[in-house]
């Protein structure tokens, strides 16, 4: 398909996503690492839910957040990886504007629904360690339920206008993304309209987001460090702050990978747009493959869970 002329006077309809434009030659090559990743992360999640959905002794509030935070990383997954191959493995590089937005908003809304599901599986930890007491009153099914609720509506309906403002835009002419996905700032850039709003908005939003999250989630650690403290049997304390470690473990390499594609486009005109671009794609993958091996390792009851369900399958 041919690209279409930069100063041509035609409205865009579709754009074209091109990964790596300094290294295309070597896009083959990176598909084999990225196709496994996928595949794990799929493969795994898959697993973890059935498990949970099956065996009922994981049917509590803290695993159904483990749950919904799987659910969260296989549309993750499934909404930019497949593209990605698919330009690696056919040269399909033409997606369609409603598609082009439709990604944008899911990338832009699930992630900080995931920082947000970080939060309240904080919060669980939090009440099981400092108030345990009160723990099966407060972590119940229901609170599970409308904080499942609250997670999905207040980050979809905030960032909501971040596509709506992009898809905005006027679009004549350049159609090419350097880029293997349809972040906000790369298809803004080919518009010849303004986009300081749009910029300025999602600057706003996400920081208000994942940094609040990250402040309740700190908040909360501090809460539950200065409760085990306080303990005076020392393996009370050790077993306590265990039931936090996975959980800490996510939380390290969601935060990890953001803070490091945060600061590279900050530096935007010291690292290759290459690095840039590998980063965001990365992002989507690596905590989806590593959140459920995770858990899935260091949690006796899901361990369990799983060796039950491979028994059935044999």
């Amino acid at each position: 398909m041919a690209l279409l002329s930069n100063n041509s006077a035609f409205p865009v309809s579709e754009f074209l996503l091109i990964c790596f434009p300094n290294y295309q030659s070597w896009q083959h090559w990176l598909s084999l690492p990225l196709s496994l990743l996928f595949l794990l992360a799929m493969g795994a999640n898959t697993i973890l839910l059935i498990t949970i959905l099956l065996e009922t002794s994981l049917h509590e509030p803290l695993y159904y957040l483990l749950s919904l935070l799987s659910l969260l990383d296989i549309v993750l997954c499934l909404t930019v990886t497949p593209k990605v191959l698919a330009i690696f493995w056919f040269d399909l590089r033409s997606i369609s504007f409603s598609a082009c937005f439709l990604q944008m908003f899911i990338m832009n809304s699930f992630l900080p629904m995931e920082s947000c599901t970080f939060m309240v599986m904080a919060y669980d930890r939090y009440v099981a360690i400092c108030h345990p007491l009160r723990y099966p009153s407060i972590i119940t099914d229901q609170f599970v339920a409308k904080a499942s609720v609250f997670i999905v509506a207040r980050n979809a309906l905030l960032t909501a206008p971040i596509p709506i403002l992009t898809a905005q835009l006027h679009y004549r002419g350049k159609n090419v993304i350097e880029n293997c996905i349809c972040a906000n700032l790369s298809v803004s850039r080919l518009s010849s309209d303004n986009f300081t709003l749009n910029r300025i908005y999602q600057f706003v939003a996400g920081w208000t987001l994942l940094g609040s999250d990250f402040i309740l989630i700190f908040l909360s650690y501090t809460f539950i460090l200065r409760a085990v403290l306080r303990f005076k049997s020392e393996g009370a304390a050790v077993k306590a702050l265990s039931t936090c470690v996975s959980h800490f473990i996510l939380i390290f390499f969601f935060s990890t990978i953001l803070l490091v594609i945060v600061l590279t486009n900050v530096a935007r005109k010291r690292v290759p747009m290459d690095i840039l671009i590998l980063l965001n794609v990365l992002h989507h993958l690596i905590p989806p493959a590593l959140n459920p091996i995770v858990y899935g390792v260091r949690t006796q009851q899901i361990k369990q869970g799983i060796q039950k369900l491979l028994q059935r399958g044999m």
